[in-house]
């Protein structure tokens, strides 16, 4: 929400108040001020001018030569823009002067004419060119603007701006009347705010139109008004300033109106050319199957039975919150305007605005909510500004259809809570106070007090919400930081906390850069790339932000590989991620998913660059297979764990293992399928996916320390023929458990397939090494246990030594 610091003092007074001081103070009051900005700063010598006279340049056929009258002198200023006319009143940069973009402006010539100046759309003084009125013209002032004036507060560039940061319980500031509430309230100053005067005429309203709601449960109110002897044109200079101030570009008096209302009080207003629209009669219903309707932005959106439509009993003339219709909109020639002043559903008009991918101003003020008692008063606001400004007739009454008004909330609560929660010994005048200033009313009964909320304060309506105002009100920076009574305070990490945390620096030591992607993804994706493949449907969001974060994932893999993408598409070619999150895992029976806490890495290009004694090495599966085992070493658990080939969907074939931990698959490595790289457009990459939390909630094993050795070691190599359909880790576990206590450590150090080998045979050499910590081992001992492994891995993996 876009704050003019002008506009709001129009409401509160700010003497003595800055800008930054402003922001400051509402941003301690609980509602962040993103940004502070001065529209105008870097801008001076802007003046107003006077054009008096406007006539071809001699040497070309768009620019015109302007004698401009600018208070202290006359100048001849050459200007090209196709508005400018005589009698006009600008803003003119002087010669010296300096423009946006930090633009000297100076005396020039153009095509021997001299040009003392310029004259300025709003976009050479720094305004967003997609808000100006005139996107290729010079503004022009209203007639009473003073020649020879500074022109800067005229257009509203001595203003500041606060941007604030509306959340969903903090609506009600989603306009300027609400702000200036919250400003009056922070500041405890009065609040200047007029009852609209509509000034209607003699003739009823209800003689010229009928309103009939199908859906009272999704339209609780609708009201119209209507205005004839309408005349559009511009609006006011300070109206569209105001509303250009807002982020709002002006379109057309009636128009505007219907914006700065909404911007005013909240409220959004819809206004329909009556004579377009077909009809003396408003049906509002629900849309039909597949019904089309062309909105103001002339795309044709089909609309469901989902979407509340404004018809003229026939056709649909409006999407119901979010955008009306390009048939009924108001143009040049409007002269009888219906005017729309409802309360739709607000989950309604947010599926509604998300499937057709329409958030606009309406639409999310519709959602967040609006204040049901202040609808008409609005309506009222937008018939008194048509009234001065485009000439407009109101008939007399609002044709509608619902309680125009709803009660107001009362809370009833002792307010001792509130020191209780707030941990602060407020007197009950204080609480009192504070509660007033907001508008709340207050009556007391000893230790109870009963609290009216107003309507426009829709996000209070329980005891812990009037605690949460008194204390922002207070301020939170006046509430001592205590902590917990007790000497069970505790605020250190968890045992798992601290393994979740030990296992991300071991991914950051090897060389892995962290990635926080979403926990939302598409139906397609969401299990693809899963651990254990579950027949149940993945979860679905009732609400979600677009299609592309519709479903709960069951892996976090897929969301690596657009990560991937995203880098390798700007020329980062070697890329190495990891991610630890959440994936949601359906259940039969539970209507929640369980979550799971999984570790995955992704890793792509090159892991060493070339040197001058070693060749550059791309990453492969071994690389990541070595990640995994050197984590599970590190977590002292690399005897429990073993890989297996496997075949997995999306993986390919032949470098793909499970993992097992105490043989039940926790995890898997591997490449992703050549078919799978060429849909996403990457190159090879391999991914490794853990249900970590599986591993670190478990037991861990105590750390064991052992002395430096006393005696000597004995090593044997071993030379092994076997199937090549036979793998590393059989043998691995056949020779640790034949080994015995003796066996200090085994590793495999050659892989041979050629010659001398058959064909459907490899030769696999282990370096084993035997020791005692006790005493020197014999060569009879060492022979005893290397024969007996000889012999079982011949028995169990049918390998021979080679000779």
């Amino acid at each position: 929400m876009l704050v003019s610091y002008k506009w709001l003092n129009d409401y509160v007074d700010l003497d003595g108040i800055s800008p930054e001081e402003l922001a400051d103070r509402i941003t301690n009051s609980g509602i962040e001020v993103e940004h502070l900005s001065y529209p105008g700063k870097g801008l001076k010598g802007i003046v107003v001018g006077r054009i008096l006279s406007c006539e071809p340049h001699p040497e070309s056929d768009h620019l015109k030569l302007c004698r401009v009258d600018i208070g202290t002198e006359t100048v001849q200023i050459v200007c090209g823009a196709p508005n400018v006319a005589a009698g006009q009143k600008v803003p003119v940069a002087k010669a010296g002067a300096q423009i946006g973009g930090d633009v000297q402006i100076g005396k020039t010539e153009f095509r021997g004419e001299e040009s003392d100046g310029m004259i300025c759309a709003l976009s050479e003084l720094g305004i967003d060119e997609a808000l100006a009125p005139h996107a290729e013209g010079i503004f022009v002032f209203d007639e009473d603007v003073p020649t020879g004036a500074d022109a800067l507060p005229y257009l509203n560039l001595d203003d500041a701006i606060l941007d604030l940061d509306i959340l969903v319980n903090s609506a009600h500031c989603m306009n300027m009347i609400g702000v200036a509430h919250e400003v009056a309230a922070i500041l405890d100053r009065p609040l200047h705010i007029s009852k609209p005067d509509p000034h209607e005429t003699g003739k009823a309203a209800a003689d010229k139109i009928s309103v009939t709601v199908e859906t009272d449960d999704l339209v609780p109110y609708y009201g119209a008004r209507l205005m004839e002897g309408i005349t559009v044109g511009p609006s006011p200079c300070w109206m569209q300033l105001r509303l250009i101030a807002s982020g709002v570009r002006p379109i057309n008096n009636v128009v505007d109106i219907a914006n700065y209302v909404m911007i005013e009080y909240g409220q959004p207003l819809h206004t329909f050319d009556l004579d377009a629209f077909g009809s003396d009669h408003v049906l509002v219903r629900l849309a039909r199957q597949n019904e089309i309707m062309q909105t103001l932005d002339s795309q044709k959106r089909k609309l469901t039975p989902n979407d509340i439509v404004i018809t003229n009993g026939k056709k649909a003339e409006a999407v119901a919150g979010v955008m009306g219709g390009e048939s009924s909109e108001v143009t040049s020639s409007t002269k009888k305007v219906l005017l729309e002043a409802a309360v739709f559903d607000p989950m309604s008009i947010r599926k509604t605005a998300q499937r057709l991918q329409m958030r606009t101003d309406a639409s999310s003020r519709y959602e967040k909510g609006v204040d049901r008692n202040r609808v008409t008063l609005a309506a009222d606001r937008a018939a008194e500004l048509l009234t001065h400004y485009a000439s407009a007739h109101v008939l007399k009454g609002i044709v509608e259809q619902g309680a125009r008004t709803v009660p107001e909330t009362v809370i009833t609560m002792r307010w001792q809570k509130i020191n209780d929660v707030l941990g602060t010994s407020l007197s009950p005048g204080l609480i009192e106070g504070i509660l007033k200033r907001l508008g709340f009313g207050i009556e007391t009964e000893g230790e109870i007090i009963h609290v009216t909320v107003p309507t426009r304060r829709f996000d209070v309506s329980i005891p812990e919400d009037l605690i949460e105002e008194v204390g922002r009100l207070y301020g939170y920076n006046r509430i001592p930081a205590t902590l917990p009574e007790g000497s069970s305070v505790h605020a250190g990490l968890t045992g798992y906390q601290k393994l979740c945390r030990r296992t991300e620096q071991f991914m950051e030591n090897a060389g892995f850069y962290q990635a926080f992607t979403y926990s939302l993804t598409t139906a397609e994706h969401a299990s693809a790339f899963s651990i254990n493949h579950s027949e149940e449907q993945p979860v679905k969001v009732i609400w979600p932000m677009s299609e592309e974060h519709a479903v709960l994932r069951q892996s976090i893999v897929p969301q690596l590989l657009d990560v991937v993408k995203y880098h390798l598409n700007r020329q980062m070619h070697d890329v190495a991620l990891y991610e630890m999150g959440k994936v949601f895992l359906p259940k039969p029976g539970q209507a929640r998913p369980d979550e799971e806490e999984h570790l995955a890495g992704a890793i792509t290009g090159t892991v060493s660059e070339k040197s001058w004694e070693d060749d550059a090495q791309s990453a492969d599966f071994f690389t990541a297979k070595g990640v995994v085992e050197s984590l599970f070493d590190s977590l002292a658990l690399s005897e429990s764990v073993t890989f297996k080939p496997v075949k997995r969907p999306g993986m390919h074939p032949g470098q793909t293992a499970d993992i097992l931990l105490d043989q039940k698959v926790i995890g898997y490595v591997g490449a992703i399928h050549p078919e799978v790289q060429k849909d996403l457009g990457i190159r090879a990459t391999y991914v490794f996916e853990i249900a970590i939390e599986q591993i670190l909630r478990r037991e861990q094993p105590e750390i064991t320390y052992s002395g430096l050795p006393r005696f000597p070691s004995v090593s044997r190599d071993i030379a092994l023929v076997m199937k090549r359909s036979v793998p590393a880790a059989d043998l691995y576990r056949v020779i640790r458990e034949n080994g015995g206590p003796l066996l200090q450590s085994i590793r495999l150090f050659d892989i041979y397939e050629g010659s001398h080998v058959a064909e459907d045979e490899k030769s696999m050499a282990f370096s084993l090494v035997y020791y005692d910590p006790e005493r020197t081992l014999t060569d009879d001992e060492v022979n005893k246990v290397h024969g007996k492994i000889i012999d079982a891995v011949a028995k169990e993996c049918g390998a021979e030594l080679r000779g």
